[in-house]
């Protein structure tokens, strides 16, 4: 099963490069495609210069998140999309690919795998932002562009593939994810971080309803228990087993 992963970014110059030296390298992903969203830093010449396993398309200016994946997916060559943020940090490469060939082998009884960020701070936690706002997620590309046939701005593409699989009974679990993102505080200082953050929130609750949010807030997708590792181990005992049998 080949993966296009799909990574917006605006102004990432300082940031982007450890996200594709992991991406690059994983042997499923066999379509790196980095939306430029208007960047004014040179991020894209960066991407160019040293990241030859990167393709980069151009917005002419800044949209939005939800609008540089909409645009990058007319780009997109695989049936399957692995979205990714590109200001992440200590990204593991195992729990990646971990992700991706549980996906690949649950694929045909689950329709999104999210990436759950579990060494988020405790009040990100504390309203299950770790999850329902993960940027890193596993979904066929046919339900990305469905869900994205909805007007959607600025921060609410997370939100809005939540509300698509929760009202087409889609089946969405979550494995563990180790990488943090860097947060608008760090990017833009304490005042205009927080007032970005505070606009995101707004921007959530007045797409989806706070009904909506709730839903999401209470009931919306638990871990997927991928036990592939744990059934080679039992095999492997057995094989064991038939070996000394046989002796």
């Amino acid at each position: 099963m080949g993966i296009t992963c799909l990574i917006p970014f605006y102004n990432e110059r300082e940031r982007i490069s450890q996200v594709l030296e992991v991406i690059t390298t994983i042997h499923a992903v066999t379509q790196v495609l980095c939306i430029d969203d208007g960047s004014t830093d040179g991020t894209a010449e960066l991407i160019h210069r040293h990241c030859a396993g990167a393709e980069v398309v151009r917005l002419p200016y800044n949209k939005g998140k939800a609008a540089a994946i909409r645009f990058g997916l007319k780009y997109v060559r695989q049936e399957h999309v692995l979205l990714m943020d590109a200001d992440l940090q200590d990204i593991n490469k195992k729990e990646l690919v971990a992700a991706i060939e549980a996906y690949t082998s649950h694929a045909a009884a689950i329709d999104m795998l999210i990436l759950r960020r579990i060494n988020a701070p405790w009040f990100v936690k504390w309203y299950r932002s770790d999850i329902l706002l993960s940027g890193e997620r596993l979904l066929r590309k046919y339900d990305l562009a469905q869900a994205l046939l909805h007007p959607i701005k600025c921060y609410q593409l997370e939100v809005a593939i939540n509300r698509y699989m929760l009202h087409h009974k889609k089946v969405v679990r979550w494995m563990p994810w180790s990488a943090i993102n860097t947060y608008k505080v760090d990017k833009l200082g304490v005042i205009d971080g927080s007032r970005k953050e505070f606009k995101m929130y707004v921007d959530i609750v007045s797409y989806v309803g706070f009904a909506h949010m709730m839903l999401q807030l209470a009931s919306f997708t638990k871990r997927l228990r991928h036990e592939r590792q744990q059934k080679g181990y039992s095999n492997l005992k057995k094989q064991l087993a038939l070996l000394t049998f046989k002796r």
